[in-house]
């Protein structure tokens, strides 16, 4: 048997493996019978735990202001040329309206580290949408908070946090983010949200610039630690306005063969197949399904503002209506023998 079989086997075998084994099965994400193998089991193990269903979160993306300047991302403090804006609180809630009424059962409230949204507006927000909605999931996805903050979110309803690492890797991590910020700070924020009891989602951006099969080895064992609900993982997608504009997009292979492997390592967790798939291939979305995921993140964000969330360019879906969006998604996930469904989609007990 060759070498990446007997690597895929092991892994199915114990659903972890040591940080050169991942490195020698990841230098493998191309061979054929190796892809079949490690996408079988994750298939088998996403249909064990959710059957054939696909959930969807509606995606609120409220500010792109943003006080960080990580290196890589379109919305980044000094990039000046973005176009900048807020919601309202009444677009928030009137985003959720709209949604609810299309069949979402989980919101997510996502954006930039904007100091204008203070705790207590963060609160205000999630205690209405608690209010109207108490059948619905609240996601949050808004950064690095102290846990004080993080526990009074959590009093006011919110339910879910996505927090993509990006990388386990500290060299790697300087090479993304100016040295203001800290990957320790990053690992304890994801600790305490664990720790307070949020759903919590973890990630990281595949082929970002400096990104090595050891520093993929890492966050495969870092995530394996974590034991997070979510992962979010999607191929690197340059933005012009950075100093990695000119960098290659990360692989959608290497990003299906990692979807298919954190299913074996995390069998319970939520794997969305993100709209960076989508928008680096066609059919990303599909594939990731195949893959080993099972969430999609439709935007219910008002159309005039969605362009403007730009952390990468080409982004797709920013100019449908999110009745047009969940129609399209609903036909693509039933094209490759799944069922979108209207369901809070809890990770799996």
């Amino acid at each position: 048997m060759k070498r990446s079989l007997e690597l895929a086997e092991k892994l199915i075998h114990q659903s972890y493996l040591e940080k050169e084994e991942y490195m020698e099965l990841l230098g493998s994400y191309q061979d054929k019978e190796t892809v079949v193998c490690l996408g079988q089991e994750a298939a088998r193990l996403r249909e064990k735990y959710y059957g054939n269903k696909v959930y969807m979160r509606g995606l609120i993306e409220f500010t792109n202001f943003c006080k960080n300047n990580c290196y890589y991302c379109g919305i980044r403090r000094d990039n000046k040329n973005a176009s900048r804006y807020r919601l309202t609180e009444e677009e928030i809630l009137d985003c959720c309206k709209n949604g609810y009424e299309l069949g979402f059962r989980t919101f997510v409230l996502q954006g930039g580290e904007d100091p204008y949204f203070t705790d207590e507006k963060i609160v205000d927000i999630v205690k209405k949408i608690r209010n109207s909605y108490p059948d619905c999931a609240i996601t949050l996805s808004i950064g690095e908070k102290n846990k004080e903050s993080y526990r009074l979110y959590k009093e006011a309803g919110a339910d879910r946090y996505l927090l993509r690492h990006e990388t386990a890797n500290e060299d790697h991590y300087r090479h993304l983010h100016p040295e203001q910020m800290s990957l320790a700070n990053r690992k304890q924020c994801l600790r305490d949200l664990k720790e307070l009891g949020y759903q919590t989602g973890a990630g990281f951006m595949v082929g970002a610039p400096g990104q090595t099969l050891e520093c993929l080895a890492e966050d495969l064992i870092f995530l394996k630690e974590l034991n997070p609900e979510m992962v979010g993982i999607g191929p690197f997608i340059p933005h012009h306005d950075t100093k990695f504009a000119d960098e290659p997009a990360g692989s959608v292979e290497l990003t299906l063969f990692l979807l298919s492997v954190l299913r074996i390592i995390l069998p319970k967790c939520l794997l969305p197949a993100t709209t960076a798939l989508g928008t680096a291939d066609p059919r990303g979305r599909e594939k990731g399904l195949l893959a080993g995921a099972n969430v999609v993140m439709p935007n219910l964000s008002p159309v005039k503002d969605r362009k403007k969330y730009e952390l990468y360019d080409n982004k797709i879906c920013t100019g449908d209506e999110a009745a047009e969006c969940r129609v399209c998604l609903k036909n693509r996930v039933k094209s490759v023998g799944f069922e979108l469904v209207e369901d809070r989609g809890d990770v799996a007990l």
